[in-house]
């Protein structure tokens, strides 16, 4: 049962890495220097969405309420930004190109994980 979590990770991180490559060549402001640095953002955004996304969550509760959810976007783009700044080799722009990223990002991902699933 432990392997399986371990494969479906690792199956989640390589998708996750495929759609942060597909991606930067798609978008302006993004860039990506290679496969192997899609793999280290794909686990780096895993690890902050488990661990400071929370953090982040409940320190802008009144404001995320107040935006119906809209600002969770924003700490989206907010968690991309610090992605770029802990991982060399990955940029982005500036906010706009983090939002948008962040957004086809989550779409690619729900896309590529269902098609993993299905046996």
């Amino acid at each position: 049962m432990q392997n399986s979590k371990s494969l479906n990770t690792l199956v989640e991180i390589l998708l996750s890495a495929i759609a942060v490559v597909v991606l930067a060549n798609i978008l302006p402001g993004i860039k990506v220097s290679g496969f192997l640095t899609a793999i280290v953002v794909a686990a780096v955004l895993i690890l902050l969405n488990l661990f400071v996304k929370p953090i982040l969550i409940v320190f802008t509760l009144p404001v995320t309420i107040v935006t119906f959810g809209l600002f969770l976007l924003v700490i989206n783009a907010l968690i991309i930004l610090l992605c770029d700044a802990l991982v060399g080799g990955f940029d982005v722009s500036g906010f706009w190109s983090a939002l948008f990223f962040s957004i086809l990002l989550s779409i690619f991902q729900s896309f590529l994980f269902a098609l993993s699933k299905k046996k």
